[in-house]
């Protein structure tokens, strides 16, 4: 595309992009995206409005949250000489030059006496200043702070300054004194040495964190063997049926392209791509900053892959379409961008903002630009930032329930630093680390922000997407988690309806209700969760589904038991019954079944559902018959139809229609059916046959001319489905 990128242009002038973004609304050329571009006299204009006052901003912008105790440290050890203030030898108090623009301002500054050690929250207070407006401030710095972030001197005068009040520093000892005063004379102060020997409590502020990318796209198009190339590993193998059945977190590490020789890494959610994990792949597009949309280059745009764009959308992340597949013969990529348009996505090469990128993950062809593409939106729109010295945040991505190991759950870290021992809450379970692998299996001692990590250690398996905190000791996790336990079952009693006899009536008057009783296991969280919803989907009038429970690991005895009660069926997903469970299940005639393939699954249980609808009979024409003479035989209960079998069949015990007239005068079953004296099953049309239907009582033919005509039908039961 010709013109300018709006990221380049900002790395030229030392801005952000999203700065840039709202100076080009300003002047009324608003962009989408900073991957947009723009052409060279708004870039020109842009340079022109912004380029002087860059150098000026890049200098206030230096001692963020993250320089602040450094800078304290290193001055420590300075000679007192310089407790004059007035002409510091250290860069420190340099940045405070800037202040000339202040006589500028006609209204007198306010005086402010700020402790050394203040809050975000009460430095707001303080001020007068809303604390929102503070974190958008400090985050034009660069600076992501939470309302109770510490605040050292420095960023408080700078932020004082900002909103033209002259800060005091007063120490602890309650002496007031001046930033530069505070800085110089640390050495002087023996409490310096406390805030040094702490450094981990001290916040370091954002720093560049990996990019989280989710994989997403229809079954079948090549997603896992995307992923199985990028890193090299062997992801695909053992899955059954060629569908990845759990979310898995992955990181890559890759050279940086605009840094030679330097390492950037990368964090891969690999989501299912059938229909039925559609909550897990929705929460996997809500933890992620980039989706790529993976579109096989034959088939093109696929149901699940609509799913995927709306979800993805619904998330508020960039897209990059990888085109997989090119390297087949009947591949046809042109084909597929055209499709992407009719969903509102919009490609690069077609004038939109969505980059788009061919490849084969077979061949392995494409990566490396797929790479780039990735790294060029997560520097230019994405920015992704997180604070390691922050108190660490994560959340579940999977878990479930190893016998040998216990509860195992991979996270994906947010904030701060994940370390062995850290106490964790995960929703209403807690427990404290015992060990944590990455992704390849390794144990590691501490996870960073965006780097997916296996914990050990949790009293029991927590909710797939269930956010995960540390909290100071174990005492403290226990008493978090029994108080959301307790709020999570008042919540489900809450939400149970109780049945009134209005709903009863109701039910009345809409027929009898059936439901199949159903009880769920499965290896891990996330597919008990997805065959749940899978399952939900599933409406019809006449039958529903009730789950009893559901739950992870083996079928037990306790399992049989709840369904022999509830008179359910149990449905195993990837997992097996305990031996002593199917014994209990045989004596108590409970049915287990297994699945290792989902769709077989949810295609098993409408078919239970069918055999629970009423059934549903249609009426089948077998022949008809003319009633040409009469015989009274009052020993066989009757008279004697003597018929012509004009048309089709008539079958002993089959239903018949008398009509006379072309009126219905009568409905029966035929008991006897003769064919010259001897009894017979059927006879067909051209033969001659005696009927007789009990109550009826046939016509003499007029003029050799029959009354009555005999249509012979039976009822079929025809199955039905959901």
């Amino acid at each position: 595309m010709s013109g300018v990128r709006i990221y380049d242009l900002a790395k030229e002038l030392n801005v952000s992009s999203n700065d840039l973004l709202g100076v080009l609304k300003e002047m009324g050329q608003p962009a989408k995206a900073a991957s947009s571009a723009i052409a060279e006299d708004i870039a020109g204009a842009l340079r022109a409005r912004i380029g002087a006052s860059t150098t000026v901003a890049v200098a206030e912008a230096a001692p963020s949250l993250a320089d602040a105790p450094v800078a304290i440290d290193a001055v420590s050890p300075a000679p007192a000489a310089a407790t004059n203030g007035t002409a510091p030898a250290n860069g420190v108090s340099a940045p405070a030059s800037p202040a000339a623009p202040a006589p500028a301002s006609p209204e007198p500054p306010r005086a402010v006496d700020v402790p050394d050690i203040i809050t975000l929250k009460d430095f707001a207070t303080l001020i007068g200043v809303a604390a929102p407006d503070i974190q958008k401030k400090l985050m034009g710095l660069g600076v992501l702070a939470s309302l109770n972030q510490k605040l050292s001197p420095e960023v408080t005068t700078r932020l004082g300054k900002s909103y033209k009040v002259v800060v005091t520093i007063v120490s602890s000892a309650g002496k007031p004194q001046s930033a530069e005063a505070a800085v110089e004379a640390a050495p002087v102060a023996p409490k310096v040495a406390v805030v040094a020997a702490k450094p981990r409590q001290k916040p370091v502020g954002p720093v560049t964190r990996p990019p989280v990318v989710t994989i997403m796209g229809h079954v079948d198009h090549g997603k896992t063997t995307l992923l199985d190339a990028l890193r090299s590993a062997k992801v695909a193998a053992g899955e059954f049926g060629g569908i990845t059945q759990h979310i898995g977190a992955y990181q890559v590490e890759i050279n940086d392209p605009e840094h030679p020789g330097q390492k950037r890494k990368i964090t891969f959610l690999d989501t299912p791509g059938h229909e039925a994990f559609t909550a897990m792949r929705a929460r996997g597009a809500q933890v992620t900053d980039i989706a790529i949309l993976v579109v096989a280059a034959d088939d093109g745009i696929m149901p699940q892959t609509i799913e995927a764009i709306n979800h993805a959308k619904a998330a508020g992340v960039p897209i990059i379409v990888a085109v997989n597949k090119i390297d087949k013969e009947d591949a046809n990529p042109t084909r597929v961008l055209t499709q992407l348009t009719e969903y509102d996505v919009m490609p690069e090469a077609y004038g939109g903002e969505v980059q788009t990128v061919e490849v084969s993950a077979k061949e392995k062809l494409g990566l490396d630009d797929l790479l780039e593409k990735i790294l060029l939106v997560a520097d230019a729109e994405v920015e992704p930032k997180a604070d390691p010295s922050a108190p660490a945040t994560g959340t579940v991505i999977e878990a479930e329930l190893d016998r040998g190991r216990g509860v195992v759950a991979t996270i994906l870290v947010d904030q701060g630093t994940l370390k062995m021992g850290d106490s964790i809450v995960a929703g209403a379970t807690f427990g404290r680390i015992k060990a944590m692998l990455d992704d390849r299996g390794q144990r590691i001692t501490s996870a960073t922000p965006a780097t997916p990590v296996v914990v050990l250690g949790l009293g029991s398996v927590p909710g797939a997407g269930d956010r995960i905190e540390v909290v100071k000791d174990e005492k403290a996790a226990r008493q978090l988690a029994e108080s959301r336990a307790v709020i999570s079952r008042e919540e489900k009693l809450n939400t149970r309806r109780p049945v009134t006899l209005e709903d009863l009536q109701k039910q009345f008057q809409q027929g009898s209700l059936s439901e199949l009783n159903l009880i769920i296991k499965g290896d891990v969280q996330g597919s008990v969760e997805a065959i749940r919803q899978s399952l939900e989907k599933i409406k019809h009038t006449e039958v529903g589904i009730k789950f009893i429970s559901s739950g992870v690991g083996g079928v037990s005895d306790s399992d049989v038991l709840l369904a022999s009660a509830s008179s359910a069926l149990i449905v195993a997903f990837n997992t097996k019954a305990e031996p002593a469970a199917v014994r209990l299940a045989e004596a108590e005639h409970v049915e287990i079944r297994e699945y290792r393939v989902i769709y077989d699954l949810i295609d098993d249980v409408k078919r239970a559902m069918a055999g629970l609808l009423e059934p549903i009979y249609e009426e089948v024409p077998l022949g008809t018959a003319e009633v040409r003479a009469v015989f009274k035989l009052p020993r066989a209960g009757g008279s004697i139809a003597g018929s012509y079998i004009t048309s089709g069949k008539v079958v002993r015990g089959a239903n018949v229609r008398v009509k006379r007239g072309g009126k219905q005068i009568f409905e029966g079953k035929i008991t006897t059916l003769k064919r010259e004296k001897d009894d017979a099953r059927e006879v067909a049309q051209g033969f001659e046959c005696g009927i007789l239907i009990p109550g009826y009582d046939p016509a003499e033919p007029v003029n050799e001319v029959p009354q009555d005509t005999i249509e012979c039908y039976e009822m079929r039961r025809v199955e039905r489905t959901l």
